[in-house]
């Protein structure tokens, strides 16, 4: 490996100013003010929630962002992963060895609180570009250059990023896992005993339907990095686009799909996220009648008719449980949006949803066009329902 990773510090973020995110994390989903710098054309504004970091870089400078790059990208998105490292110029050094471009070389940032080096790599999913950080001798709340942000304390409905999912074109998922394990340190996390160590795990959606392939890669041992999904295509025989589909045509190409938030009470979470007006993607009322379906909710010690109202999804089998459920895109382009997840004791990603959600769909599909009488929906064409996610 050239340069492993050991600790997710931050997720950033390119939009034009005015746009709201940063508002958004605030009031939506209980993010805090952290640190601020406002310089050279751009507002750069850090928010967390718990170890989870997003960094809103607002505007267009004449210059980088600290701490960053700007992808020149059309479209409003998660673009940059900061990574904590031991030897930043070292660790670029060994990655342009091994050809990978190095747009942004080593740069020292030094204040009051201490100094760090970083650099920004280019990965091959797509605008996303990663950043490595060497902050060894820095004791400030964020980064140097930043200022501190006073606030009172939030809610902390999430307590750290647990997984990043990268929607990826189809059959690039290969060559995307040997990147992240040669560069960085990843391996391959198996979600299945009996899944493909180079190809991942197929979910298949039905019979023409499609479905993912879902690799997992998890960071080095000893480290504390979020596991990395890369999400990608399955063919299909049915017409329109699946999610994954619509992201690449959306955000024009590979890139980071959507963050999983871990939350200790996600019926907390979906409360206070759906109380101060955050809206939260709803399954078909047929995921919930499944054969079997209310029994595994009682088996995780949850209640069918809660869960069916708030919208929650839960995978798993033989004590191990989880529960996620899924925002609607924080851009108007739809091209990015945060899952809110609770383990207990899982540690796939609800791949049995994946299957499920996709099927109901389907047939609640089908039942829509024999009542209107209208040409046939796919999955994809079905207004207000959740298709399938990672």
């Amino acid at each position: 490996m050239a340069a492993p990773v050991r600790r997710l510090c931050h997720i950033a973020f390119h939009v034009p100013a005015g746009l709201p995110l940063a508002r958004d994390l605030q009031r939506l989903f209980g993010f805090q003010p952290l640190a601020v710098r406002e310089a050279d054309g751009w507002r750069q504004l850090a928010l967390s929630s718990g170890d989870a970091v997003f960094l809103v870089n607002e505007g267009a400078g004449p210059r980088e962002p600290l701490y960053g790059l700007d992808p020149h990208h059309g479209i409003p998105s998660a673009t940059n992963l900061c990574f904590d490292v031991a030897d930043a110029g070292a660790a670029a050094r060994a990655l342009a060895a091994l050809g990978c471009s190095v747009p942004v070389p080593p740069v020292s940032v030094r204040d009051e609180q201490g100094a760090a080096t970083y650099t920004v790599v280019s990965s091959p999913a797509g605008n996303l570009s990663l950043t490595l950080l060497e902050r060894t001798g820095f004791s400030g709340p964020f980064l140097p250059g930043f200022s501190p942000v006073p606030s009172a304390p939030g809610p902390c409905w999430f307590s750290h990023v647990d997984h990043l999912t990268l929607a990826c074109n189809p059959s690039s998922s290969p060559k995307l896992m040997h990147w992240f394990h040669d560069c960085l340190g990843f391996h391959h996390l198996p979600l299945s005993p009996d899944e493909d160590p180079e190809l991942g795990l197929e979910v298949p959606a039905g019979s023409g339907l499609g479905g993912l392939r879902l690799t997992a890669l998890q960071g080095p041992v000893g480290g504390a990095v979020p596991t990395l999904v890369l999400a990608e295509s399955l063919p299909r025989a049915a017409s329109g686009q699946d999610q994954v589909e619509q992201f690449l045509a959306r955000n024009r190409g590979p890139g980071l799909q959507h963050v999983g938030l871990y939350t200790p009470s996600i019926k907390e979470a979906i409360e206070g996220v759906a109380g101060a007006g955050g809206q939260l993607l709803t399954p078909p009322k047929a995921y919930y009648q499944q054969p079997g379906k209310e029994e595994q909710i009682l088996a995780a010690g949850q209640e069918p008719n809660l869960l069916a109202q708030q919208g929650v999804l839960l995978d798993g089998d033989r004590g191990e449980f989880l529960l996620q459920v899924f925002t609607k895109s924080l851009f108007a382009e739809d091209t990015f949006f945060l899952e809110l997840i609770q383990r207990q004791g899982a540690t796939g990603f609800g791949e049995g949803n994946i299957r499920a959600l996709w099927q109901s769909v389907q047939e609640q599909a089908a039942r829509v066009q024999e009542a209107c009488k209208g040409p046939k929906l796919d999955a994809a064409g079905c207004p207000g329902t959740l298709e399938s996610s990672a």
